[in-house]
């Protein structure tokens, strides 16, 4: 393959280059913040706060996505309300309970951490893929915005540092830490390429997506085999996020699953958009 023939949409320009290394950079000065100071993780604040900016903006692109489609008034706001009020209550519960206890393995004999981390993906998965209105909705929306939206996942570091004070076992921590800063960190260069509106553009999105829910797949996994239960393999030293501490447990019991509808919805989309595509030829 020739140098001309490489697409612009896979090779990310200078800009997006320099954009790459100042958002690594900060994530770094982040991850060492953490590190020095544990006492902001463990507050639960960082973690309040990101899933509160990504619920709103969440909020935000699909009212913003309805306005861009020839629905009535009404029929946004019905759309707008059928899809938040069902997320802001289980931020809600999740949150409720996180501050409870309600996920510690001695609380109850019901797999309650599983349940919350496979159930809205079970509920939600098939409205968000099959509604012809959210269909409208993703043909609207710029493909750029559900991925960028996922510049989130960096804060997944937070594993990182809790794995070099000893917080969490390095099994769970390390693939799963790394694995959301490299997705947060490459959504946005693939935001830009998919922008361009290009086949290649489309290509390097769904292989972000496929990344993302790869990191899930990990991370899941090694969370139930090194947590308390019938599934755990690996016994570590110290406790691992399934013992369902308050903030970390957050990250499985709300992040996760509606990172992962959000990476479904992304892929519906670009199907979509190859498909449409496919049609005007």
């Amino acid at each position: 393959m020739t140098t001309e023939a490489v697409s612009p949409a896979i090779v990310p320009s200078g800009g997006a280059w320099r954009g790459l290394l100042w958002l690594a950079l900060l994530t770094a000065l982040w991850l060492l913040l953490i590190f020095a100071l544990p006492a902001i993780q463990a507050s639960g604040v960082p973690t309040t706060a990101h899933q509160l900016a990504a619920h709103g903006l969440i909020a935000l692109g699909l009212w913003l996505g309805l306005e861009r489609t020839s629905l009535t008034p009404d029929q946004r706001r019905v759309t707008w309300l059928a899809v938040m009020i069902p997320d802001t209550l289980w931020l809600a519960i999740a949150w409720s309970a996180a501050i409870n206890g309600a996920f510690h393995t001695d609380t109850s004999s019901l797999p309650v951490l599983p349940l919350a981390i496979f159930l809205p993906v079970i509920i939600g998965a098939p409205p968000l893929l099959f509604s012809k209105r959210i269909g409208q909705v993703l043909d609207a929306m710029p493909a750029s915005w559900l991925v960028a939206l996922q510049l989130y996942r960096i804060f997944g570091g937070w594993a990182l540092a809790a794995w070099l004070h000893s917080a969490l076992p390095g099994a769970f921590a390390v693939p799963a830490g790394m694995g959301d800063v490299l997705t947060g960190l490459f959504a946005l260069p693939a935001a830009l390429a998919v922008a361009t509106g290009t086949v290649e553009g489309r290509r390097a999105a769904t292989l972000w997506n496929v990344l993302g829910l790869a990191d899930f797949a990990v991370a899941i996994t090694m969370g139930m085999i090194t947590s308390p239960g019938p599934l755990q393999l690996i016994v570590p030293d110290v406790q691992s996020i399934g013992a369902g501490a308050y903030p970390g447990v957050l990250t499985p019991a709300f992040v996760v699953p509606s990172s992962i509808l959000l990476h479904m919805l992304s892929l519906r989309q670009l199907r979509r958009r190859r498909r449409a595509e496919l049609a005007r030829r």
